[in-house]
């Protein structure tokens, strides 16, 4: 990964690894909470009542099949466009671009739906910046990382993307 501007925002952004792929910072963490007599039942505690990232992706790697109990909104922020797959509960595959050429269907902004598996990578370019609002807010005892094999058997329709975005 020999690129200044790549190495410019993980230095300037202070970016950590995220386990699921690219580089992460928690920019923001609600200090008021959400009961857990208020959530949904597949919420263990209670919950802030929103996070936000900003999310690095570099060419190269990408962020691997995985889900989590909450909404989560991708805001574009510069670089490559970002290709955002899902599979829904019900096996749809849905592929959605985020970025700023409206013409090419790209959008600056979209939410991925709760408990909906989802991968993402940057198509063409070097890198692709985006900033991630989850709510009720993130928290890792709600992420689940998806294992090839499981996700290959329950969505066999989608054998490439599953191998192309698993580890």
């Amino acid at each position: 990964m020999a690129n200044a501007k790549i190495d410019e925002l993980i230095k300037e952004l202070d970016l950590l690894p995220h386990p699921e792929g690219g580089y992460y910072k928690e920019t923001y963490r609600s200090n008021d909470l959400v009961s857990t007599l208020e959530l949904p039942d597949r919420f263990q505690g209670s919950r802030c009542f929103a996070t936000a990232i900003y999310f690095l992706l570099v060419k190269d790697s990408f962020s691997a099949f995985h889900k989590i109990k909450s909404d989560e909104t991708w805001h574009f922020y510069e670089g490559s466009p970002i290709e955002i797959n899902m599979i829904t509960q019900e096996g749809k595959l849905i592929r959605q671009m985020l970025g700023t050429n409206w013409k090419k269907g790209e959008v600056p902004q979209f939410t991925v739906p709760a408990q909906t598996w989802f991968a993402s990578r940057v198509i063409k370019g070097d890198y692709g910046l985006a900033g991630c609002t989850v709510y009720p807010g993130f928290e890792f005892s709600d992420f689940e990382m998806a294992t090839r094999k499981s996700l290959k058997e329950e969505y066999p329709l989608h054998n490439q993307i599953i191998t192309e975005l698993t580890r």
